[in-house]
């Protein structure tokens, strides 16, 4: 059907409307129909802000062939990374250096962080939305189940949650406002805070004032993936809605941080583009934001492409394992006070090597459903649910994620807030 108040397709029919069909087609083939990328649409905050350039700059004048063995040695001598270090150790010419890089990255994580690993879980409470993002399972244009969870659902699903154990939640959704308003996001929070300790959300960006109103409804963190920090490429893959304009979603963290958040995450979405520059520049934007904010608490992601409803076909470009774990060490070398988190897209082997190794906060007990986290906990199926938005690869629950991390030698950690 056609939603004409924003212009935008929720197909939730067994085939596209032939009108659809053509629309989507001209949006893939024809660049001339789109809306300009970088210009801000009406009611997007322009903030005053010189990171979103340097990020830039720095991205492309990044030529990380020209890095030798020699410039990696250098590197790993160094006390502190500085930026050029972080440049060769994200370099081709760092893969054979991968257990040396391992090595320090572990020190550094033991120095900073001890032996803990905090766990979390994401909650998916509507998969509505008005992009279209070619790469994505809730893309406005994919035939997939949609659904919205009412305050009712949502209190059940996050009982559900609570009852394993867990202490602190992640709230998505889908970016839609109509249908994912600020004050639904707001309700959720408020009926989060009756069960979890700590609270984060990954929704559409919005502006400051939203960020604050989400904050005091009991939001302690805001994550927003960038996908890919090259804005050409961007474009590409970003052909409808308000996530189209690459500033308005780079400069979502600070304005986050500006509202009074406690913290922020960030990721480039690995497989996407060139994974080695995304890293650079998801780096630096960490890098430049804890300068100037000094006092927030900032963290990584890493997610590589995954599988989605429709399109089987979707994996990451030239990300290994190999490659994800250089990537890991390089950031814990030069951000040692960042969090890392790696999710459930990964493999079981490969979240229990890394968080030996540079990884300090894991996702359990996953769904990317809508809906489904009663029926997942409890074995039995829910035809009422919302599809997910890719596949996971990490199906352990909480109980299984705390029993392998403290057999693993680890320390979890479920929460270390106390709210007075």
């Amino acid at each position: 059907m056609i939603d004409e108040e924003s212009q935008v397709y929720f197909i939730d029919s067994d085939q596209l409307p032939p009108e659809v069909l053509e629309r989507k087609h001209q949006l893939e083939n024809d660049p001339s129909i789109r809306s300009d990328h970088m210009k801000y649409m009406a009611g997007m905050e322009i903030i005053d802000s010189d990171i979103k350039d340097i990020v830039l700059r720095e991205f492309a004048a990044y030529d990380y062939n020209k890095y030798t063995a020699d410039d990696v040695r250098l590197a790993l001598s160094h006390e502190r990374v500085s930026i050029e270090d972080f440049k060769a150790l994200l370099s081709p010419a760092a893969a054979p250096f991968l257990e040396e890089m391992a090595r320090k990255a572990e020190e550094e994580t033991k120095k900073h962080f001890g032996n803990t690993v905090y766990i979390f879980t994401p909650i998916y409470i509507a998969n509505y939305c008005q992009n279209y993002c070619i790469y994505c399972g809730f893309n406005c244009y994919n035939n997939i189940r949609r659904k919205k969870l009412t305050f009712e659902e949502i209190e059940k699903e996050m009982q559900v949650i609570a009852s394993t154990g867990m202490e602190e939640i992640l709230i998505l959704t889908g970016e839609s406002r109509k249908y994912s308003d600020i004050q639904y996001i707001g309700e959720a929070v408020k009926i989060a805070r009756k069960y979890f300790r700590n609270i984060g959300i990954e929704i559409y960006p919005v502006n400051t004032d939203e960020y604050k109103y989400l904050h005091e409804c009991g939001v302690d963190y805001v994550t927003v993936f960038q996908e890919t920090y090259n804005p050409e490429h961007y474009e590409k893959l970003h052909l409808l809605g308000h996530k189209r304009i690459w500033p308005y979603r780079f400069d979502a963290q600070e304005r986050a941080l500006r509202a009074g958040m406690r913290g922020a995450g960030f990721s480039a979405l690995l497989g996407l583009d060139d994974f080695r520059k995304d890293a650079l520049a998801t780096a630096l934007h960490v890098y430049l934001l804890q300068r100037r904010y000094p006092h927030a608490e900032l963290s990584l992601s890493c997610p590589r492409l995954r599988p989605i409803i429709n399109n089987d076909k979707i994996n990451p470009k030239d990300v290994g394992e190999r490659e994800l774990c250089q990537i890991l060490c390089a950031y814990r070398l030069f951000l040692p006070y960042v969090g890392i988190t790696v999710s459930s897209r990964e493999s079981v082997s490969f979240r229990n090597g890394i968080t030996k190794i540079c990884a300090t906060k894991v996702s359990a007990g996953v769904s990317t459903g809508i809906g489904d986290h009663e029926a997942k906990y409890s074995g039995s199926e829910d035809s009422n649910v919302g599809d997910e938005q890719f596949e996971i690869d990490d199906s352990r629950s909480f109980a299984q994620m705390y029993e392998d991390l403290e057999k693993g030698g680890l320390q979890p950690v479920l929460n270390e807030y106390l709210y007075v």
